[in-house]
């Protein structure tokens, strides 16, 4: 394979999968260090990409398409000796043949289209399998095989840590005590669990002196945040749109534990290597739960699951969610919080 220089990465979306693509960068960076590394991402996540180590260039671009179109000139400027399409989308395919670079890699079975733009095809063995293992398959038919366990490596900035501190300081409390984080949201309703068990389960968490219990989610999430309030018996310190984006992987490492639904802060605190509990509906454990070992991913299967649907269309509604009990979650809390952490 050729000594790449000029490396574009193309992963706009979205915290998740960012997160999920972390693996790669420390791959190509690892086989080619010298190469210069642009990460083309959606400006609302750009600032996470700021904080991945061996990410050279943050490359941000809006949602509309003129906005990517708009790019072109700049990016064939550039003389990227090689484009890495890990979205797989037309848009993303497109976007890498008109940057010129003269390989292009992307998924065989990428949707839209977008193969017939690539000079190179990675098949995909099955669909079951972990989406870091599996954008790790156009790693190594680069020949950038990672050393050992996949690495997530984000840089931890003394700057981060000292918002997250304040954040905690105005809120009456410390970072840098023992405390557990709790995300109730997630992008698609389908995949919340009742805010009612998560107040059991804070309720509970407090009776039982295992926190405090940090409640974390962007600005758009303040609703949710006061009405689990309304529905708790016990405090809890609300950092709710309080944190920016690019300070949740110092923050989440800082915390003893992390209960989530299946989100984008579950998978940075796990590849910051804080244990999680993860609360999973429609979407698959084998596929994008909680990656590596220290966690406890809880699911119920029912006939239709995993529909990986945002509508559900099961009587009783949202049953897989249901199915999993505030006292499940506790008794999994309560394990990880007694159990050494396994190093990643």
């Amino acid at each position: 394979m050729a000594d790449f220089r000029r490396i574009l990465l193309i992963k706009p979306s979205s915290m998740g999968d960012i997160v999920h693509a972390l693996p790669v960068v420390a791959a190509l960076k690892d086989r080619w260090p010298a190469a210069r590394l642009t990460w083309l991402v959606k400006h609302q996540w750009a600032d996470l990409v700021e904080r991945a180590a061996g990410v050279d260039h943050v490359w941000p671009v809006d949602a509309a398409v003129r906005s990517w179109l708009g790019q072109v000139r700049a990016l064939r400027a550039e003389r990227f000796d090689l484009a890495v399409d890990l979205q797989g989308l037309f848009r993303s395919g497109a976007l890498a043949w008109l940057s010129r670079s003269p390989l292009r890699i992307g998924f065989a079975n990428g949707r839209e289209g977008s193969p017939w733009f690539y000079t190179h095809r990675v098949p995909v063995p099955t669909v079951e399998m972990h989406a870091v293992d599996r954008y790790l398959l156009v790693a190594a038919a680069l020949g950038a095989l990672p050393r050992g366990m996949p690495q997530f490596r984000f840089k931890m900035l003394d700057a981060d840590f000292a918002i997250a501190r304040d954040v905690f300081q105005r809120k009456g409390s410390s970072v840098d005590s023992p405390w557990v984080a709790v995300n109730v949201s997630a992008r698609w309703p389908t995949k919340r669990w009742p805010l009612s068990s998560f107040a059991v389960v804070l309720d509970q968490l407090h009776k039982e002196g295992l926190g405090p219990v940090v409640v974390i989610g962007s600005s758009d999430e303040q609703d949710e945040a006061n009405q689990l309030r309304a529905m708790t018996k016990s405090p809890f310190v609300d950092l709710t749109g309080a944190v920016p984006i690019g300070c949740l992987p110092a923050l989440l490492s800082k915390a003893a534990m992390v209960i989530t639904n299946d989100s984008g802060p579950m998978h940075i605190a796990a590849a910051v290597g804080t244990p999680v509990v993860a609360l999973f509906g429609p979407t698959s454990v084998t596929r994008t739960g909680p990656y590596g070992a220290g966690h406890r991913a809880l699911a119920r299967q029912i006939p239709c699951s995993p529909c990986f649907s945002r509508v559900c269309r099961h009587s009783p509604e949202m049953e897989c969610l249901q199915l999993i009990k505030p006292d499940d979650v506790v008794e999994a809390a309560r394990h990880l919080l007694t159990t050494p952490t396994i190093p990643r």
